[in-house]
């Protein structure tokens, strides 16, 4: 019985990895720095969470006062979509 669990839970970690490496920028994306940068200097400040999800930069972050969620293309760095986050 050990022995299955322990085999469940690498398992289980193995699939965590893969999904993990298959969630990454294309390799012609911009760098992340430039695109926080560039989202800082359009009034996108403080920049809360970032995380890379469906081949987007989905990143949340304050304008103005209001809490804005964004999704951003990776190579070019294009806002794509700017909703009032609840």
């Amino acid at each position: 019985m050990k022995t299955l669990i322990i085999s469940i839970l690498f398992s289980l970690l193995f699939l965590q990895q893969t999904s993990i490496a298959a969630e990454m920028p294309p390799q012609n994306a911009k760098l992340l720095s430039e695109i926080v940068r560039t989202l800082e200097e359009q009034g996108y400040n403080p920049i809360v969470d970032i995380e890379f999800d469906d081949d987007r930069w989905e990143i949340e972050a304050y304008k103005e006062g209001v809490k804005r969620e964004l999704r951003v293309e990776p190579v070019s760095g294009k806002i794509i979509s700017d909703r009032k986050d609840n």
